[in-house]
């Protein structure tokens, strides 16, 4: 009896049967999405989607990802979202709804893995170090850690304590061939945390770890080989493209989401730090293994770059500073000479793990001090004072456009989307700056038509070697679910003053407490400072003494927004954590307050490096970088309005410049399609009659 013919899956049946199991209903952007997504991974072209809040797109790059995998067992896939956070709600929400609704459909599995940098799992060499836990009385760790907080107890006493459960539950873990992730660690501070994990660089191997055969990060590699869905974030994507893929297993496809951060969080894996402190204390780690006078000369050099950054001003360094840079090339050659005798001495078997971590911070601190002391034309050095420490080095990518076009889109399908790809009402300049050229977008424009600057132009990309060929790709705004036009109000305070360098000025106080009081409180203030957000709410306060006006810095942010959305009547003011981070649905924001255009500072020495670049090769610097930065930011923040089809409410911009400004219209472009006004009076009136007035 012949068997029954099994019917074709396809992209539609499984975003349907996805869908359905979060209960939800189709969206014609979601499936137009779903779509454009499964052409993309079918013909190996890099795709842009414009995917707006309410579009539901995890599931629909999921639904032709896991349809993909299903009829290409062979290949695998990466999504790599910004955060841990995300990472987290994307593997442990959506993935399995939509794996579920792969077997429904299918009746086929696919496998799915979260990968994570190596700090964020437990290290059994740091458990173990130092001995066997002594388990003392009845209690297990957690339970000591409450008792010890409760009691109010030091520090020090906590962090004991901290450590004690850490290490006991990392141990339960690896008896029961767990992972030892962070994220299901008991409660625990940064500094509690690094004493049970290692970094990268401090690693010493599977193969020399006495540990390493039970390691918690091994363990994770292996599920992620085995895997045909590898769920990772942006740091370690990037990671894997400047390491040459040796980080994540092989892979036929990317799909990027919240794209829009990709290029900071990129810059922030390949960027480091240098400050005298940090050669110090390393010198010191170091010390039993090298001669007395290189570790002390290392120390005298790391001194020497203290004072030569005592005199240097905050700014770009320059091939002349003659102080600096000798102070750095000598931090170089003796930390090369201190690797060099570290790797030669010989420990005991107990002492040879604390060697090896040594030789590599000893490493590391060469390379970043080789990094620095001969800059290429494709770094940024820097100086910077930090409130606590005092002055450091810093050193980044004056484009992250080649690493990514060079290491991620020439090996492989790659998919970004986004709430927020289009800037300026197009998606030229985020495309540049991962390194897409303008004239390989596939459109169905007629030849010859203006497909606006270049790759070059845009990001002012330089590294010809990694540019080189063709790859062409497609963008794609399916749109939002949501009618910003009557949902949603802007209003664009033309008549106020210019921001200054002096402060908030009066009459913008003076507007944000009428637009509070108007709405009820109910308010997102969104500032471009602390400084600013502490004035606004210090004047809101006095002027509305019956309105709760919380603050960012009075207390936790997590415990901020918890009582945000529990006291809809209260309003939250904050900076640039909330311009992103924050999904408030319903009547608790019915106002969003953006007190000035999010530029990066003017005097930022990557960002200012980044528009000469852009300049140096003909384009408009503060366009490229000042004007696109801002737009993104500004459409973010906007973005939280209107999280939900039944949410009403308004945006307030009290810069002037997004109406006056020559660059107002494109700040504009990247707004949602609010119906908007300019007449204060008719902002305090629909506000009120939203507050039901």
């Amino acid at each position: 009896m012949p068997s029954e013919k099994q019917p074709a899956v396809t992209v539609d049946a499984v975003l349907e049967a996805a869908v359905g199991e979060i209960g939800g209903s189709p969206r014609p952007g979601q499936q137009q999405m779903a779509q454009a997504v499964a052409a993309a991974l079918a013909g190996r072209e890099h795709l842009l989607v414009q995917a707006g809040t309410g579009t539901g797109k995890s599931l629909g790059y999921l639904a032709p990802v896991l349809t993909h995998l299903a009829a290409h067992p062979d290949d695998r896939v990466v999504i790599a979202t910004a955060t841990l956070a995300l990472q987290a709600q994307l593997a442990e929400s959506d993935i399995p709804h939509a794996l579920a609704a792969m077997e429904k459909v299918a009746g086929r599995s696919v496998r799915a893995a979260v990968l994570k940098g190596r700090s964020n799992y437990a290290c059994l060499l740091r458990v173990r170090e130092n001995g066997p836990m002594e388990q003392q009385g009845l209690f297990g760790g957690a339970d000591v850690v409450d008792q010890i907080r409760d009691s109010g107890a030091d520090e020090v006493s906590v962090l004991g304590a901290e450590v004690l459960a850490l290490r006991e539950w990392a141990e339960e873990e690896a008896e029961r061939k767990g992972l030892a992730d962070r994220d299901d660690a008991p409660t625990h501070t940064a500094r509690g945390w690094s004493q049970v994990s290692i970094s990268s660089r401090e690693c010493l191997g599977a193969q020399r770890c006495p540990f390493g055969g039970e390691c918690f990060v091994e363990k994770s590699r292996e599920l992620g080989r085995a895997a045909d869905l590898v769920v990772t974030n942006h740091a370690l994507l990037a990671i894997d493209a400047m390491q040459e893929g040796t980080v994540l297993p092989e892979h036929s496809a990317v799909v990027i989401d919240e794209a829009h951060e990709l290029v900071s969080r990129v810059t922030g894996a390949a960027s480091a730090e240098l400050s005298p402190q940090m050669v110090e204390r390393v010198a010191k780690r170091a010390m039993a293994w090298m001669d007395d006078d290189t570790a002390l000369d290392l120390m005298d050099a790391g001194e020497a770059v203290g004072t030569a950054l005592a005199t240097a001003p905050l700014a770009r360094v320059e091939p002349g500073d003659s102080a600096l840079l000798t102070a750095l090339g000598q931090v170089r050659d003796l930390a090369r000479d201190g690797v060099s005798q570290v790797g030669k001495g010989k420990e005991s078997k107990e002492a040879d793990g604390e060697r090896r971590q040594a030789q590599a911070a000893l490493q590391e601190v060469f390379e970043v001090a080789e990094r620095m002391a001969s800059p290429s034309e494709a770094d940024v050095v820097w100086v910077i004072d930090r409130e606590r420490s005092g002055r450091e080095l810093r050193v980044a990518p004056l484009s992250v456009a080649g690493l990514m076009r060079g290491s991620i889109l020439s090996q492989r399908t790659v998919v970004f989307t986004s709430a927020t790809l289009k800037v300026g009402g197009g998606f030229t300049k985020v495309a540049g700056s991962f390194g897409l050229r303008a004239g390989e977008e596939v459109t169905d424009e007629a030849p010859g038509a203006d497909k606006g600057p270049s790759a070059d132009e845009v990001m002012g990309e330089g590294f010809e070697g990694a540019m080189a060929g063709t790859m062409p790709w497609r963008a794609l705004d399916v749109g939002s679910p949501f009618n910003y036009g009557k949902q949603g109000i802007l209003y664009l305070a033309k008549d106020l003053p210019r921001p200054g360098r002096e402060g908030t000025d009066p009459a913008v106080l003076a507007e944000i407490a009428q637009l509070v009081w108007a709405s009820g409180g109910h308010t997102l203030g969104l500032f471009a400072s602390q400084r600013a957000a502490q004035a606004a709410a210090e004047h809101v306060r006095e002027e509305l003494p019956a309105l709760e006006i919380l603050l960012q810095g009075d207390a936790h942010l997590a415990e901020l927004t918890r009582r945000f959305v529990a006291e809809p009547e209260t309003s939250l003011f904050g900076t640039l954590s909330l311009w992103q981070g924050v999904d408030v649905p319903g009547d608790t924001c019915r106002l969003v307050i953006i007190d000035k255009i999010p530029f990066p500072r003017p005097d930022e020495p990557l960002m200012q490096a980044r528009q000469q670049e852009v300049q140096r090769h003909g384009g408009n610097g503060f366009m490229s970088v000042a004007a696109t930065h801002a737009a993104l930011l500004l459409a973010q923040g906007a973005g939280r309005l209107i999280r939900r089809t039944t949410d009403q409410g308004m945006v307030a911009i009290l810069d002037p410049r997004i109406v006056t400004a020559r660059y107002g219209g494109f700040l504009r472009a990247s707004l949602p399609p609010m119906w908007t006004t300019m007449d204060p009076d008719v902002a305090v009136g629909a506000l009120k009659r939203l507050a039901g007035e």
